[in-house]
């Protein structure tokens, strides 16, 4: 090829790159390695979509704030990798800290922070919850263990499509899983958009697992047992009502815990599925045994008026196996009449008839 044919390529080439104008940089995922005695924090910072931060076995005596969309924060397993409070957690300047959390993932309404994946470690011994999350799409929460957190162990509002599975959640001072429409004003039910929570472990909580003012979400393949109550969805007379649930296939066994009452509840102590003020839900294919108690909520199943009086209605409860509860294993303390009951293997029901 002589000069001549070189400089017409080059200028071709010059005037195509000219018309198509110069090429996108591609961001190629990046692993950012966090080693105790290291900020999780400027990893987390430093980081964009589609990275992972990845932290080494140890403890890490921090709180972390995630707003970057399609993170994975990730450790080497959770009994390997520990998130505590730092010692000065509440004059911290970070806002996750100061607020007694662990991991905080925040979006808005307007802006959902989507597709956040946190998974194989553990948080312990927050004042507030282990993990907290709000305003996100495609949360992922997996492989985590939460523990000894002083309210809730994993909990999130103003969430859709979250998938909460394979976590180990015990000894918080509320419920160990948590999610709600909001946690700070007063609205009707969300619709979590096909949220699940699946094939996690909830054991010494105060309640199992909390859902609470929302529709469209599943609770399958738990097993929840030494809780003073295992599972509660919430309603009340709001519109849309709480409702259109899911409660399947969990092992709800043994939670006889007493736990004093609040503002809210009465004492607590020998409850397996309890719903109150809820709507359309399906309770089926539950192993719910060995759940004794004194409380008005007492029972291996329950319907209950909500607080404010509201009833659960049009709820299917079939097909469970519900046996050696106290004082009932089937229990319909409501004031709704359309509430189903059917193909239950059973002993005792409130009132008489439904076994």
């Amino acid at each position: 090829m002589n000069k001549r044919h070189v400089a017409l390529l080059v200028c071709t080439a010059a005037v195509v790159a000219a018309g198509l104008g110069a090429a996108p940089s591609v961001h190629h995922p990046t692993v950012h390695r966090v080693q105790p005695g290291q900020s999780i924090q400027k990893a987390v910072d430093a980081a964009k979509p589609g990275d992972t931060v990845l932290l080494a076995p140890g403890t890490y005596k921090q709180s972390v704030g995630i707003k970057v969309p399609d993170l994975t924060l990730r450790g080497h397993g959770a009994g390997r990798t520990v998130l505590m409070p730092a010692a000065d957690a509440g004059k911290s300047k970070n806002a996750c800290a100061k607020a007694g959390n662990g991991i905080c993932v925040t979006g808005t309404d307007r802006s959902p922070l989507g597709d956040v994946t946190v998974r194989s470690l553990t948080v312990r011994g927050f004042a507030e919850n282990g993990l907290w999350a709000t305003g996100t799409d495609g949360l992922r929460v997996m492989h985590v263990k939460a523990e000894k957190n002083g309210r809730w162990g994993i909990a999130e509002e103003r969430s859709v499509h979250s998938v909460l599975s394979h976590n180990l959640v015990r000894q918080n001072g509320d419920a160990g899983l948590f999610v709600a429409n909001t946690v700070d004003t007063e609205e009707g039910a969300r619709d979590a958009e096909r949220t699940v929570i699946r094939d996690n472990r909830m054991a010494g909580n105060r309640i199992g697992v909390t859902v609470r003012r929302l529709r469209n979400l599943t609770v399958d393949r738990n097993e929840v047992t030494g809780n003073c109550a295992a599972v509660f969805v919430v309603g009340d007379e709001s519109e849309p009502r709480a409702g259109a649930l899911r409660v399947t296939r969990n092992h709800v066994h043994a939670n006889n815990e007493y736990c004093p009452k609040t503002p809210r509840l009465p004492f607590l102590q020998g409850s397996g599925i309890v719903l109150t003020g809820a709507e359309e839900t399906l309770v089926a294919y539950n192993r719910v045994e060995n759940n004794r108690g004194t409380s008005p909520l007492s029972g291996g199943i329950v319907l209950f008026k909500s607080l404010v009086n509201a009833p659960s209605e049009r709820n299917e409860i079939r097909d469970n196996l519900v046996t050696g509860n106290s004082p009932a294993d089937l229990a319909d303390r409501d004031t709704a009449e359309n509430n189903t009951f059917s193909r239950n293997t059973c002993t005792l029901s409130e009132p008489a008839g439904m076994c």
